[in-house]
């Protein structure tokens, strides 16, 4: 999963977040800053009872918030988002002693970004695309 620290650096570089269910967040400054939550349409938990497991579709949770606003969120990219926002300069993933290694093609450069999973790789990639748009005064990609 992706760190925090890169989450917060994707978003103060620009990348917007359009949220979809499934996507995965945070809400640091609140006392939830260990916490990830996920979009869904309802909470779904597995329950351990003494007959056996159980789904359980849970409506509200004991501790609801009532509502957040989307500024006060980082959004934590799942690795097929953000190869997906790489687009079309995306190369490949390599994987070898030291960790991960995404390739990138930028204006006929090929560019390398290690990082310890993928996720990581992917998001120096991202950062680096992101950085380019802005020095050329594109908008960042939203998804």
């Amino acid at each position: 999963m992706l760190g925090m620290q890169k989450a917060r650096q994707l978003k103060a570089a620009g990348l917007i977040w359009k949220p979809r269910l499934g996507d995965r967040f945070a809400i640091p400054d609140r006392d939830l800053d260990d916490e990830m939550f996920v979009l869904s349409n309802m909470t779904i938990q597995v329950h351990d009872r003494p007959e056996g497991r159980i789904i359980g579709f849970n409506g509200t949770t004991e501790w609801a918030l009532d509502d957040v606003e989307i500024e006060e969120t980082i959004w934590l990219p799942r690795e097929d988002q953000l190869r997906e926002l790489l687009g079309g300069t995306f190369r490949s993933l390599d994987r070898d002693a030291t960790g991960f290694r995404a390739r990138i093609e930028l204006l006929g450069e090929t560019l390398d970004f290690p990082g310890d999973s993928a996720e990581e790789a992917y998001a120096a990639a991202l950062l680096h695309l992101l950085g380019a748009a802005g020095a050329q005064g594109e908008p960042a990609r939203p998804v």
